[in-house]
C-alpha cells in the first residue's frame, strides 16, 4: 500500500497506449502506479515522461511492489507475459484488460477457444490469484487527453470482493464501473471491443464507448 492508502497498481504492458493512459489517470488520482515491461529500461524511460507518481521496472519487478496488477498488453504476448508474473502475484488482483484481436480481421469478433482471455489468466495464474477483467472498451486516445473517459467500464470476476475493489478504481478512469458478473461473462466486454472498432471505423469516432443506462449503483 502507498502512504496515502490506496494500493499500488502494477500495469504489465504500461509503455503502450492503454497501459500508459491508465496510468495517467491512476497517477492523477493519487495513487502510485509502476508500469512494467520486458525492458526495465524502457520502462524507466516511459515513466520519466508520464510524470510524478509513476516508475518503471521490468515486469516481474513490478508485479512484485504493486498490490493490484494490470494486464494491458497484446494478446499475443499475454500467456508469456502471465507466465513470467506468475510468482510475484499470488494472492493478488491480476486485471486482465487483454483483449483477443487477431489482426488483420481486428473488427471481427474472435474469441478463444477457453472463451475468454480472462480465463485463459486465471487458468495460467492458479487459484491463488483473483483475477478480474476490465478496461476493454476505454479508449486509450481518450484517456491521454486528460480527465475521465465518459463511459462505463464492465467489470467480471468469480470473486465479489475483487470485481468492487476494481470498481473502485474505475471511477478515476471512467464514469463508473459497473459489476458484470462473472469471469466467464468477460466474453461479452472482450467481444464487444471489436465491435467499437469497427463502429470507430465506419462513423469515423473517436473511442466510442459504451453506457449502462437505468442503474442506481454500480456494486455488484
Amino acid at each position: 500500500m502507498s502512504e496515502n492508502g490506496k494500493p499500488v497498481i502494477g500495469i504489465m504492458g504500461g509503455t503502450g497506449d492503454l497501459g500508459s493512459g491508465l496510468a495517467k489517470a491512476w497517477a492523477r488520482a493519487g495513487y502510485r502506479v509502476v508500469i512494467g515491461s520486458r525492458a526495465a529500461e524502457k520502462a524507466a524511460a516511459a515513466a520519466s515522461e508520464l510524470g510524478e507518481g509513476v516508475s518503471g521496472a521490468a515486469n516481474l519487478d513490478a508485479a512484485t511492489q504493486a498490490d493490484i496488477v494490470i494486464i494491458a498488453v497484446p494478446f499475443s504476448s499475454h500467456d508469456a507475459t502471465l507466465e513470467e508474473i506468475k510468482p510475484a502475484v499470488q494472492g493478488k488482483i491480476v486485471v486482465d484488460a487483454a483483449v483477443p484481436l487477431v489482426p488483420p480481421k481486428v473488427s471481427v469478433v474472435q474469441l478463444p477457444a477457453a472463451g475468454s482471455a480472462a480465463q485463459m489468466a486465471q487458468t495460467i495464474l492458479g487459484e491463488g490469484v483473483k483475477v478480474v477483467s476490465a478496461f476493454h472498451n476505454v479508449g486509450a486516445a481518450k484517456l491521454h487527453a486528460g480527465g475521465r473517459v465518459e463511459c462505463d467500464v464492465l467489470v467480471f470476476s468469480d470473486d465479489k470482493d475483487a470485481r468492487n475493489a476494481v470498481i473502485e478504481l474505475c471511477s478515476a478512469v471512467a464514469t463508473r464501473g459497473v459489476g458484470g458478473g462473472s469471469l466467464a461473462n468477460s466474453a461479452a466486454a472482450e467481444a464487444l471491443t471489436s465491435v467499437l472498432i469497427w463502429i470507430n471505423r465506419t462513423y469515423k469516432c473517436l473511442g466510442a464507448g459504451i453506457s449502462i443506462t437505468g442503474l442506481d449503483t454500480p456494486k455488484a
